[in-house]
């Protein structure tokens, strides 16, 4: 008995040593973090791919056997991966060690004297690897992978003499291809080439190569028959080419090109095609329509048939005799805007959208059977739109002409719809004021939407022309019943369509309906099983990325999710709707990225929780067993990580609500800890994700908070109309107040932190209560009155529609509802603020106008509030620069582990940091006292 309990002591005192010798997270981990950046199989579904990525520094390759020997191949370095298409062998690139292109550079090594990659061919059967060194860029067909191409760069040694340097122009860009078969030796080398690529299927390439050498950059276009190694030259004497497309059966080929030398000022464009008998034919204009020239901004595109050649046109652009008027010199030109109350769109959107305005085309087609270009008069390409593959008759167009001018306020501005005959070019109206967002079904019978005013699923036959209210069936609503922002609710949206359009699968809260559009009475809930607690969710995946639609004779698979317990997992459904759906695989953990091979056998996926990375994971059909494939960030056991529980509590008016509640792995219910609160809108659904420890863009870092002996606590938000600080601030402080009823958080010791709507929340809140020890606001807006006819320098856009419609949730003008904005802005309750606040608002932010901080900032200053301001130069709404994120990441810490760990401030806060040591100081060095 002595012995048995002598080793239960030393068991026990072995754990506990074990945890005490775990390391918090420190700032130097983000680096090494692991991440899966791609996964796949083989094709007979016996290798899987796995790239991992570290965040900065280099990954590598895993190949992983599915079969009996378990053989698994690593190297270092190797991504952008494909399988041959008998799974012989994978092909991949080795990029150079990121540590010796960082020395390179510290020594201002000249770039092209960098190393390039290198290919790598990994042999399946044998598991040999072959490396070909300096290696440029290679590519495969998109789908049948028979060949391989990879091109190596040349250096040109220029001479000085005038032939060599024109001759430099044309080739000093040029490279070496090599093309090679992976089954045999069959392989094709060219010199002088500068692009190149396959058609899907791989049957066919285009080469573009150094041309006539008499004229500048002069580019030769030719197609090679892969099976024969004929080469066929279409034009040899071409300044630019771009947007080259084959057909799907690879017999047609199309693209633009221009002959025009560089110096002229009017580039112009010939689309160029090649047809199956091998006859080319170009086009400058639309034939009979000489002012009508062939835009190089629309890339052709075949129908998924082959019978039609989609392209684009402009004609000649307007001239100004203002702008040609060359007796006026350059500083005598006036420069300026001007807002105008009917325009469609204000000034900083039209400038926004200036270069995209300057590419809008028209649209025409080349009817290859009959020989015929057709004008699709008064299309812009920006309003026509097709499925994805170009199936059917149709296409449809958008038209929001008439509504645009209400869009500065109204985001849910309608549209006119009409339909376009892809032969006739015959447009016909269907629809006027259409606010929902119309699609084009995959096989082209169908134009449908979701119409918000009625909360209604919308069609229209596009042959008879006949109306369906797809959704008067069912009774169940469409619309998203958590919706609490004052504009029309959005629909859960639609799955699309089964093969040939015959049924239409939409989705309620729940469930899944399929419909069949010319007989709505038989609507079927797939799902219905559901019904019984509704605490799942269903929605359908589809593992075929060729397919745009459901096949019903295939297996329905559904990823699940319980919203009571937040587990989630794959489903097997039942496409008549018969049978419960059967798990696969579920539990307590996040599932995602199901692929499936093509035998429809084997699958892998990720899962993950938040204590576990989410690594790729193997089943074969029914989910018997699933197999670990990887093992990322196994110096996660050396770390002391954490936990996370989902938590209930009741706001100020008594509604019940969930948060999330993450603790330190050796958590001691004993002990007070600091607590930081983050939120946004409603996050306890993410109960089971994994947070990789990044340098923060905006926020605070959780897990690595809460390895340094943080709780964090993320609480849902409901919000009412007009109060969107008063709904913050009745489910989060109730929320805290409810964590420190618990008994282990320091209610001295509380942060608060948010970013852009939650760095509002943040600022109003403090200026309601002072239970917060510091606060972190990013991007807050504080004055809805001036923040309410602010501009969202991102888009162009003006800023009145997120008070009106969305977010902000005011739900009337500023004139409508002046105590609305005034009540809800922080900015004029400043002088309550007791709580020490670090604000970040960059000097580019393209949503929030930075501005906005600053008044945040000097309403502190001038109330005495103990407040700095982070203004990271030339940076967006969120850091995207990581040695910006690395730094705000350090002063977070610094900021909350000073007033909620009582340690040493930094100088950057004791001392500030003076423009004139920009740039040669940081000042993380923490002050004397």
């Amino acid at each position: 008995m002595r012995f048995y309990t002598l080793i239960i002591f030393l068991f026990l005192a072995f754990n506990v040593a074990a945890q005490q010798t775990k390391r918090s997270l420190s700032h130097q981990d983000y680096d090494s973090w692991e991440s899966i950046s791609n996964k796949k199989f083989s094709k007979n579904g016996e290798w899987v791919a796995i790239e991992i990525s570290l965040q900065d520094g280099d990954g590598r390759l895993q190949l992983s056997n599915t079969s009996g020997n378990k053989q698994k191949i690593i190297v270092p370095r190797a991504s952008q991966t494909s399988f041959s298409e008998k799974s012989q062998w994978l092909l991949g690139l080795i990029s150079p060690e990121k540590d010796s292109l960082r020395q390179l550079k510290l020594r201002k090594v000249d770039k092209e004297d960098f190393p390039k990659d290198s290919l790598l061919l990994v042999n399946l059967k044998s598991g040999e690897k072959t490396k070909v060194p300096e290696v440029s860029g290679v590519k495969v067909p998109k789908k049948v992978k028979t060949w391989y191409a990879y091109h190596t760069s040349v250096k040109i040694e220029k001479d000085t003499s005038y032939n060599e340097v024109k001759k430099s122009k044309a080739e000093d860009k040029s490279f070496n291809l090599t093309v090679n078969n992976f089954a045999d030796e069959k392989s094709f080398t060219f010199e002088k080439v500068l692009d190149y690529g396959f058609s899907d299927d791989g049957q066919k390439m285009f080469l573009v190569k150094v041309g006539d050498a008499e004229i500048d950059k002069s580019k030769m276009v030719s197609i090679l028959n892969l099976e024969t190694g004929n080469e066929n030259i279409l034009v040899d004497h071409l300044t630019s080419f771009k947007s080259p497309v084959f057909s799907s059966d690879a017999e047609k080929f199309a693209f633009l090109g221009s002959a025009t030398e560089e110096k002229e000022e009017e580039k112009g464009f010939q689309l160029y095609f090649l047809g199956a008998e091998g006859d080319l034919k170009s086009w400058e204009n639309i034939p009979d329509q000489l002012d009508n020239k062939i835009s190089e901004h629309f890339s052709p595109s075949f129908s998924n048939s082959g019978e039609l050649l989609f392209f684009g046109w402009n004609p000649s652009p307007e001239k100004y005799a203002y702008e040609a008027d060359t007796s006026i010199l350059e500083e005598e030109r006036v420069s300026l805007d001007i807002w105008g109350w009917q325009d469609k769109e204000i000034q900083p959107m039209q400038l926004k959208n200036l270069k995209d305005k300057e590419k809008e085309s028209q649209v025409a087609v080349y009817q290859i059977n009959s020989d015929k270009i057709q004008v699709y008069k008064d299309t812009k390409s920006s309003q026509i739109h097709f499925n994805r593959f170009k199936k059917g008759n149709w296409a449809i167009i958008r038209n929001d002409d008439h509504y645009r001018r209400a869009y500065s306020w109204d985001i849910q501005i309608a549209e006119d719809l009409s339909s376009i005959n892809l032969y006739t070019g015959e447009v016909h109206l269907l629809a006027n004021e259409v606010i929902g967002n119309p699609k084009l079904s995959p096989a082209g019978k169908f134009v449908y939407w979701y119409n918000a005013p009625d909360s209604s699923w919308q069609a229209i036959h596009l042959e008879s022309k006949e109306r369906i209210s797809l959704t008067s069936g069912i009774k169940e609503a469409m619309f998203n019943e958590l919706h609490d922002s004052p504009s029309l609710p959005g629909s859960y949206g639609s799955p699309g369509w089964t093969a040939n359009d015959e049924h239409f699968l939409v989705y309620d809260r729940f469930d899944v309906w399929k419909i069949d559009p010319f007989d709505l009475n038989k609507a079927k809930n797939l799902t219905r099983e559901n019904k019984e607690n509704n605490k799942m969710t269903f929605r359908l995946m589809n593992l075929d990325p060729e397919k745009d639609y459901y096949d019903l004779s295939e297996d329905m698979v559904l990823k699940g999710f319980e919203n009571t317990t937040k587990n989630s997992g794959f489903f097997l459904g039942d496409w008549k709707g018969n049978h419960k759906p059967k798990a696969l695989v579920f539990g307590p953990a996040s599932y995602n990225g199901l692929k499936v091979a093509e035998s429809k056998k084997r699958y892998i996926y990720q899962k993950s929780t938040f204590k576990s990375s989410p690594d790729v994971y193997y089943a074969t059909t029914g989910f018997h067993k699933e197999e670990r494939l990887s093992q990322i960030n196994k110096q996660q056991e050396e770390i002391n990580w954490g936990d996370v529980e989902l938590v209930d509590y009741l706001t100020s008016e008594g509604d019940s609500m969930n948060g999330l509640l993450f603790k330190p792995e050796n958590f001691n219910p004993e002990k007070k800890y600091p607590m930081m609160v983050y939120f946004y809108e409603r996050r306890s659904d993410a109960l089971p994700q994994y947070y990789s420890p990044v340098p923060s863009a905006s926020i605070i870092n959780i897990p690595y908070f809460v390895s340094n002996e943080y709780l964090v606590f993320v609480p849902d938000i409901k919000y009412k109309i007009g109060l969107p600080g008063p709904s913050a601030f009745d489910c989060i402080v109730p929320g805290v107040q409810a964590m420190v009823a618990k008994g282990f958080v320091g209610k001295d010791n509380i942060g608060i932190q948010g970013q852009s709507w939650g760095g509002y929340q943040v600022a109003y809140i403090v200026t309601q209560t002072n239970m917060f020890k510091a606060a972190g606001a990013g991007a807050p807006v504080v004055n809805m009155t001036s923040a309410y006819g602010g501009i969202r320098w991102g888009t162009g856009m003006s800023r009145m529609f997120q008070y009106e419609q969305t977010q902000s949730r005011i739900g009337g003008t500023l004139w409508e509802k002046p105590l609305y904005y005034i009540e809800n802005s922080p900015l004029f309750f400043t002088d309550r603020v007791k709580t020490p606040v670090l604000i970040m608002h960059n000097d580019k932010d393209g949503a929030v106008p930075w501005y906005q901080g600053i008044e945040f900032f000097m309403a502190l200053k001038r109330n005495n509030v103990p407040s700095w301001l982070l203004v990271y130069n030339g940076e967006d709404h969120n850091l995207k620069e990581r040695k910006n994120k690395k730094d705000l990441s350090i002063r977070l810490s610094q900021f909350f582990d000073h007033y909620l760990k009582g340690e040493k401030a930094p100088l950057w806060m004791t001392e500030g940091l003076p423009a004139i040591e920009k740039g040669k100081n940081l000042k993380y060095e923490l002050s004397a006292d």
